[in-house]
């Protein structure tokens, strides 16, 4: 038997000891949490489409027609129309060649970066990259090369000495912790430069920046995606669905469907949720309105925000941190957030670098602004010793 104890206290005396929290409604703006009902300000549904109507429909007319599972791995029983037509759509949206589908985020990145890169390859990844990014450093062998967040001087320099057989250099485009933007004009310069190929990983970034919320590259006026940008994709934040995607070059799409694992030996997503994710590009197209009021919704949370003391960085996204510093102090107040009636995660080590635990808040689409007003209410009433 494993024994886990000291470990566990040791987390708890850290304030860092996670536990699950049982939610009894479907995702949205307001949660049902033990039969009452809370704000939600910590989801990743930004559009609000997680459980809205047509997503279900879709989700359930294909369960009928297709089944409820894929049944196998896509090179192993066969790809089903509805994956090439939902890649044939995201290849559009993304303004790529292809796409391919993986199982989620996390899958995606490590089957990108390992089959990639490897021995005798360099990797030059943002230290504030999405753990994902960071384990599929690892597991490619390649030399990974962490550059301070967003310094583009100190990348370049990093990409001069490089003796790499290739290069490529990885970031979020929408850090999921901080709300900021990579400056990905100055990284594709650098990548022209210095022959190597960008991965952007626009998971926080689709559905939620750009005016059509095509991501980083529409975010900075960059129309059709260059040769030399890889993007990462997830279905299962603003799009509401579960799974994920590379888009870029046809040959780098097949490179990947033979030499990616994460793709090549696990089985396919299944149906219903392909179809719900068709259903809700289909939205973005359809309701553009939608991405307007979540990037209004943002806006005005960030006001409201520094009108009671805090120092908000001027970011166009949904995520919104509010630095504590201490695990312990972050936890201590999401806790009396919650016994108020506002759902808002701690973010702790190893989530986030040492000494920055944070409260994580994310602006949604469905908010309305009574929504809005009354997470600001409760905030300000606790935020006595908290605002930084």
């Amino acid at each position: 038997m494993i024994d886990t104890a000291h470990e566990m206290e040791e987390l708890q005396r850290l304030g860092r000891l996670r536990t699950l929290r049982q939610i009894a409604s479907a995702p949205g703006p307001t949660v049902v949490v033990e039969g009452k009902t809370y704000l939600m300000f910590s989801s990743n549904d930004y559009l609000g489409l997680a459980a809205h109507p047509s997503m279900i429909k879709a989700a359930a007319a294909a369960a009928a027609k297709w089944g409820v599972g894929a049944g196998a791995s896509r090179l192993v029983s066969g790809t089903m129309l509805l994956h090439e037509e939902l890649e044939r759509d995201i290849a559009w949206f993304k303004q790529t060649e292809a796409a391919l589908l993986f199982g989620c985020g996390y899958m995606a990145n490590i089957g990108i970066l390992s089959a990639l890169a490897g021995p005798g390859d360099d990797i030059f990844s943002d230290e504030l990259n999405h753990a994902s990014i960071i384990d599929g450093c690892r597991l490619s062998r390649a030399r990974t090369v962490v550059y301070p967040h967003c310094d583009i001087h100190a990348l370049e320099g990093m990409l001069a000495s490089s003796q790499g057989r290739r290069r490529i250099i990885v970031t979020d485009g929408v850090f999921s912790m901080d709300g900021d933007i990579a400056p990905v004009p100055d990284l594709l310069k650098l990548a022209r430069r210095f022959d190597a190929v960008l991965l952007l990983d626009d998971a926080h970034a689709t559905g939620t920046i750009g005016k059509n919320g095509k991501g980083t590259l529409e975010h900075f006026g960059i129309g059709h995606c260059p040769d030399n940008v890889m993007i990462m994709g997830t279905l299962g934040k603003a799009l509401g669905c579960f799974g994920a995607f590379f888009a870029g070059t046809v040959s780098l799409r097949t490179y990947l469907i033979n030499h990616a694992r994460s793709f090549i030996f696990t089985t396919a997503l299944p149906p219903p949720v392909v179809a719900a994710a068709r259903e809700a590009l289909h939205f973005l197209i359809q309701e553009p309105e939608r991405i307007k009021r979540l990037q209004d919704n943002a806006a005005y949370l960030r006001t409201g925000l520094r009108s009671i003391g805090f120092t908000i960085d001027e970011h166009p996204t949904p995520i919104i941190p509010l630095m504590v510093g201490a695990s312990d102090r972050a936890a201590a107040w999401a806790q009396r957030l919650f016994d108020k009636g506002l759902f808002i995660t701690a973010i702790r080590p190893p989530a986030v670098p040492e000494g920055t635990a944070r409260l994580r808040l994310t602006a949604l689409a469905t908010h309305t602004r009574e929504h809005l007003d009354a997470a600001l209410n409760i905030i300000k009433e606790t935020a006595h010793g908290y605002i930084r």
